[in-house]
């Protein structure tokens, strides 16, 4: 959490926000992330920033205006450069089993789960409605790992630890592997008795068994 809120009060001295409006968008971060968009009012928003009601609109006509200025500066600066940069730790390794990079994988994304929880939990709730923010999703971050990753399969497959089949489809049942797991346990059943090195390895081991060679 204290990690987070560095990363927040970031982008606030960036942005020269107002006290007001930083206290406005933490509380829509918060509420946002917990009942989603659709379910959230503005006035629930202004009774957790303390102020009043007239003051949100003063600064962002629309509650979809708030939800854009909130994700926008967040995906430019904050969460786009930290997941795309941070997966580099990974990406840039050269792990020789494809094992290990998928280890890797696994805990590096998990640490962004955890560092940037509630932020990525209005990315996943909105992005499927809010065709602006899926267009920043694809600028920001898919576009800028992309195609390192496809180059990665290709060498795992090169080196005969991975099924011939178009790369492509690889990085999809990956990510949907991957993903799938982190969601049900940050978001979906956060409360429920996770051993994470355990489901780490059977989610691997899950992925090998559909596209490894071994």
């Amino acid at each position: 959490m204290a990690e987070e809120e560095t990363l927040l009060h970031q982008l606030f001295d960036d942005e020269k926000l107002t006290d007001k409006q930083k206290k406005i968008i933490l509380a829509a971060i918060d509420i946002f992330s917990e009942k989603g968009y659709a379910a959230t009012s503005t006035s629930e928003i202004a009774k957790m920033a303390g102020v009043a009601e007239g003051t949100i609109f003063k600064h962002y006509k629309t509650k979809k205006t708030l939800l854009i200025s909130i994700v926008t500066p967040l995906m430019t600066r904050i969460v786009g450069p930290f997941i795309v940069k941070d997966f580099h730790k990974v990406l840039d390794e050269p792990y020789d089993n494809v094992e290990d990079f998928l280890r890797a994988t696994i805990e590096n994304r998990r640490d962004v789960f955890k560092k940037l929880l509630p932020v990525i939990k209005i990315l996943i709730q909105e992005i499927p409605f809010q065709p602006e923010l899926r267009e920043q999703f694809v600028e920001q971050i898919a576009k800028k790992t992309y195609e390192q990753i496809l180059g990665i399969i290709e060498n795992y497959q090169e080196k005969g630890q991975l099924i011939d089949i178009p790369p492509p489809s690889i990085v999809r049942f990956a990510v949907t592997s991957i993903f799938g797991y982190l969601i049900s346990r940050y978001i979906f059943f956060p409360n429920s008795d996770w051993n994470d090195e355990l489901e780490s390895e059977l989610t691997i081991q899950f992925i090998l068994r559909g596209v490894g060679t071994n």
